[in-house]
């Protein structure tokens, strides 16, 4: 509950240091404000809001542009408050064109977002790795990264410019975009969804002496890479967008099993959390503090 509006302009600049740095950072999805905080409670120096998860969770359904700008900032605002480290935020395409994404980027940055990511899908988008995708022109998306860069306000705001013509037009055609994004301003580079360990080596290897990002989508279409071989190749930035909602899927559904088995989850209980120590964890001793703080 420490004040968004002086520490934003920190974790950003600390974001920008964590990227120029040889050691590739890690950064777990979150889809709400108290997965975020068990990814700062790990020790993860980056959190992530994944736009996959923040459609699985607010609205139960798949990430298929269903989530309007508003819908996204909302969320990850809260994520934001809850956690001191650097957010990372899934922008979409940025929610219309160069002109809706000056307020994309004026709103993120008031939310105290660190950094986000726009893609170069048409609109509706979807998830990076389902099949049927499609791309705007290229010239269109340089505008759009134009406009975002010119509409920060924060010079530390960082601009990630996503990519996700290999599904669609080649590696080759995404490698030629993604230079066309960088030559537009971005300041780090995404190439969604490469499908062998070669083409993520031609990724690194075409697009070095950027920032780049490597999607370790849990289950998509890109191959397990390990951290060590992301570092090699000189990754800056590796997400894991979703394990953490595949992991409270399978928690949440292992207990309702145990109730609907048993009549109470009494068996799962030894397993979870306990109430006060839960209660610890989400913050209600600095709560009690600020109540004796401002007793009447």
């Amino acid at each position: 509950m420490g004040d968004l509006v002086a520490t934003a302009p920190d974790r950003r600049g600390r974001l920008r240091e964590l990227l120029a740095a040889p050691e590739p950072v890690v950064a777990p999805g979150a889809y709400d404000a108290l997965s975020a905080r068990l990814v700062e409670a790990a020790g993860f120096p980056v959190v992530y809001m994944t736009g996959f998860g923040t459609t699985a969770s607010l609205l139960g359904r798949p990430d298929v542009g269903l989530l309007g700008g508003a819908e996204m900032i909302d969320n990850a605002r809260r994520i934001a408050a809850a956690v001191d480290v650097p957010l990372i935020s899934d922008a979409d395409t940025g929610y219309g064109n160069p002109i809706n994404v000056v307020r994309t980027v004026r709103e993120h940055e008031q939310a105290g977002v660190a950094a986000i990511h726009l893609e170069d899908q048409i609109m509706p988008k979807k998830c990076g790795h389902m099949s049927g995708k499609a791309v705007v022109p290229v010239e269109e998306m340089a505008a759009k990264v134009r406009a975002a860069v010119t509409a920060r306000t924060d010079p530390d705001f960082l601009i990630i410019a996503r990519t996700d013509a290999r599904a669609v037009e080649g590696l080759d055609a995404a490698l030629s975009r993604a230079r066309a994004y960088a030559e537009a301003g971005a300041d780090a580079l995404f190439v969604e969804a490469p499908t062998t360990e070669a083409e993520i080596e031609t990724v690194a290897t075409s697009l070095a002496g950027m920032p780049l990002v490597f999607n370790w989508a849990e289950g998509g279409r890109t191959p397990p890479v390990g951290l060590a071989r992301l570092r090699e190749l000189g990754f800056a930035l590796v997400i894991f967008p979703i394990g953490t909602l595949l992991a409270a899927t399978a928690g949440i559904r292992s207990l309702l099993d145990t109730l609907a088995a048993d009549g109470t989850p009494s068996a799962a209980l030894p397993g979870l959390p306990a109430f006060d120590e839960f209660l610890d964890f989400i913050g209600l001793p600095e709560i009690q503090q600020l109540e004796q703080r401002f007793q009447s």
